[in-house]
């Protein structure tokens, strides 16, 4: 767990805390978050064949409708 920890940290310093100038600790605290759920929830790492490490436990109830006559 130490070797992913340390490149987490790593891509979070790179991918945020490099790139931001934060003014407020409620700055901080919304946009570390808006990256947590990005890194989590949406990029999808090679190591876990382009899966996101945590996917959403919920999903919808219905497909996606079918538009006819749009392709």
């Amino acid at each position: 767990m130490g070797e992913w920890l340390a490149r987490f940290s790593g891509k979070l310093r790179d991918e945020l805390l490099d790139r931001e100038v934060f003014y407020t600790l409620l700055e901080v605290r919304v946009l570390t978050e808006r990256y947590r759920r990005i890194y989590n929830q949406v990029r999808p790492p090679s190591s876990l064949g382009y899966r996101p490490p945590a996917p959403e436990a919920l999903l919808p109830a219905d497909p996606v409708p079918v538009l006819d006559g749009l392709t």
